[in-house]
């Protein structure tokens, strides 16, 4: 991923009218806070929404340069253990709605995979894909690169649904204890993106 480009939209997760619970300063100090997710590199956002403005989890953001209708600013990158309850329960089907709306990014992923060393493969990243299905999804893409998630599935009877593969995988890199990053952006990408 190029260090310029950068989050434009984002998916709210949830949205808190008056703040964190836990902040302690007087309401008038309080701001909106916005959790959301990046639709392109899946970085989790703490957002400030423009005065009087109220959102909707599962609703679309722009966060990019220029006018934005609904975000003030960016306060910056949040780690997953900061989510709120709400923002957690969405996670998981935000992420898969993504992925079902750029299939053909993520399709890539399974048709161009490289090797990541002589012993391991990128597609072994993906949690449930072992050797045997790696190298299924291996040989079969050099007979024709795989046109959606549908076709992969047809193809290839025994890998699991590369829809769950995906989300479960970008689920374990929010959690930010993976050593490789497949779909999230690292945390210094996003902290230059977002200082």
């Amino acid at each position: 991923m190029e260090a310029t480009q950068k989050e434009e939209y984002a998916i709210v997760l949830d949205f808190l009218p008056n703040g964190y619970p836990f902040d302690t300063r007087p309401s008038h100090l309080k701001t909106p806070i916005v959790q959301a997710i990046g639709k392109n590199k899946f970085v989790l956002l703490e957002l400030v929404t423009k005065k009087d403005v109220a959102l909707q989890p599962n609703q679309e953001v722009y966060i990019g340069e220029g006018k934005r209708d609904h975000i003030h600013h960016i306060n910056g990158r949040i780690p997953e253990s900061k989510l709120t309850r709400t923002a957690k329960a969405e996670l998981e089907f935000v992420i898969r709605k993504i992925i079902q709306e750029n299939q053909e990014r993520f399709i890539n992923f399974f048709n161009k995979a490289p090797p990541l060393s002589t012993r391991m493969h990128s597609l072994e990243l993906l949690p449930g894909l072992g050797k045997k299905r790696m190298w299924e999804v291996l040989e079969e893409r050099q007979v024709e690169p795989f046109k959606d998630f549908t076709d992969l599935r047809n193809r290839l009877k025994l890998v699991p649904d590369p829809e769950i593969l995906v989300t479960r995988r970008v689920l374990q890199e929010l959690a930010g204890t993976e050593k490789h990053m497949l779909f999230v952006a690292r945390p210094e990408f996003a902290q230059r993106q977002f200082a």
